[in-house]
């Protein structure tokens, strides 16, 4: 995130003291372990959700594979962060000698990661919202419409956009566009998935007083449970990374004034938020998923199973584990 930051820091060279007295005054300081402590929390929790969609054929289904992908998205930010992390507490204790070549490297391989994530995380936000809409309003053709072939095909072209934006964006960071398109890019999805929403809820509130005692009223209120799923998500996205793009537009508007300088200076809070969003999703998607929830209690319970009988065989024949 790094290019995010200090995209126009040039830009400001005239108000420099300024700038270093709000950062002494507001500056935030955050202990990376915090960061290493969140990262791996969050990595281990969407590793299990993906390996829960793939084990439970029940889950086989265009929505799971769109929450499959966004935790995937989740999974590059958390990893982004812990390598980072590792990197520089390493360099900080001297256990790390990195060139400033190879941090640069590593700085763009990071901060693709990152862009990656938010521009996917987005994208497939909007996708799950158009398949809630089209499972509601669409229901007896949206076998037909969305096939499992279809949702590949997106997912290939959402993954593949993203990292293509993603390293666009790294390579001219120091244009004032890139920060445009995203913030344009935020607000498009927003008012999209708003759109989306609008329709959904209104019409079926509307329909629900018609069909309650009719067979489909059932399917519909299993679509309506997804809906408000994907509801929370989006809140929950837009409370952790609003902040982050809140960033990004004080950056074209007002970068050298004092308000400014001193909301820049907890970048690093942004930037936990923006790790807490990755932690939160996959305990929404365990509370809102019967299914999801059961089969993550399976994988829980075949872990620690298997933990305490490699621990109890280790104890009773030591000599065939050295």
């Amino acid at each position: 995130m790094k290019h995010v930051k200090y995209a126009f820091e040039n830009s400001t060279t005239n108000n420099t003291s300024t700038r270093e007295k709000n950062s002494t005054t507001c500056s935030l300081r955050i202990p990376q372990e915090l960061f290493l402590t969140l990262g791996l929390i969050s990595l281990v929790e969407n590793i299990l959700v993906v390996l829960a969609i793939i084990k439970n054929r029940n889950l086989h289904s265009p929505m799971y594979y769109f929450i499959c992908c966004l935790a995937v998205s989740d999974m590059l930010v958390s990893v982004a962060n812990v390598v980072e992390t590792i990197v520089m507490l390493l360099t900080e204790h001297g256990l790390l000698v990195v060139t400033p070549e190879m941090l640069r490297h590593l700085d763009n391989v990071i901060d693709i990661m990152n862009c990656s994530s938010v521009v996917s995380s987005l994208s497939f936000l909007c996708t799950i919202a158009a398949d809630r809409y089209i499972t509601i309003f669409y229901a007896l053709r949206y076998h037909s419409i969305m096939t499992t072939q279809r949702a590949v095909t997106i997912i290939a072209m959402v993954w593949l956009t993203s990292i293509t934006a993603s390293i666009l964006f790294i390579v001219y960071h120091s244009h004032t566009a890139v920060i445009v398109c995203l913030v344009t890019f935020f607000c498009i999805t927003l008012v999209f998935t708003a759109v989306l929403y609008m329709h959904m809820f209104i019409l079926a509130h509307v329909h629900s007083r018609r069909i309650m005692a009719i067979y489909k009223s059932r399917r519909r209120g299993t679509s309506m449970k997804g809906a408000i799923t994907l509801t929370i998500l989006l809140g929950v996205f837009i409370l952790c990374w609003g902040p982050f793009f809140l960033h990004l537009i004080l950056i074209l508007t007002c970068p050298t004034t004092p308000f400014c300088t001193c909301f820049f200076s907890y970048f690093n809070l942004f930037l936990i938020l923006i790790i807490c969003n990755s932690l939160i999703d996959p305990l929404i998607y365990a509370y809102r998923s019967q299914e999801l929830r059961k089969t993550l209690k399976e994988l829980l319970f075949c872990s620690c199973v298997t933990f305490r009988c490699d621990s109890i065989l280790e104890c009773l024949f030591p000599w065939k584990f050295t």
